[in-house]
């Protein structure tokens, strides 16, 4: 974030509520609605241009992502948050070496355990997932 978003500040770890975590057919991180289910991240402020950089990283334009305002926790309260969403709901398999990276800042952000261990389901076999996952699996 810091690379792309040099303005922007963390407000704090979130969680969305009744969403799931998932890799789309596009071989990106997104998440689906899901009851019961949580997703774990961060809470960035942005400045303008901060976010026309991030939206375009996402490719926005292209369709890839869709922005939407929703409601997390974060920090002990609810704030309306900008979420990437993925173009396509269904899951798929991630890019070569995506994962990885999701995983580690998981963990340098300190989130749960649990869900740690979640997101690393989708990583390859051998690459520190259990298997690979399949389209249709639900992480």
């Amino acid at each position: 974030m810091a690379r792309r978003c040099p303005g922007a500040t963390v407000l704090g770890r979130a969680v969305l509520n009744d969403h799931a975590f998932l890799i789309s057919t596009d071989g990106y991180a997104s998440v689906r609605p899901a009851s019961g289910e949580v997703v774990h991240g961060i809470v960035w402020r942005l400045a303008p241009r901060d976010l026309a950089a991030l939206s375009a990283y996402e490719s926005l334009a292209s369709g890839l992502y869709s922005a939407a305002i929703m409601t997390v926790q974060c920090e002990g309260r609810s704030v309306k948050a900008l979420v990437y969403i993925g173009r396509s709901r269904s899951a798929g398999k991630p890019k070569r070496g995506y994962m990885e990276s999701i995983v580690a800042a998981a963990r340098d952000w300190r989130l749960p355990p649990d869900y740690i261990r979640r997101l690393s389901r989708w990583m390859p076999a051998g690459m520190g997932g259990t298997r690979e996952l399949e389209p249709g699996d639900i992480a």
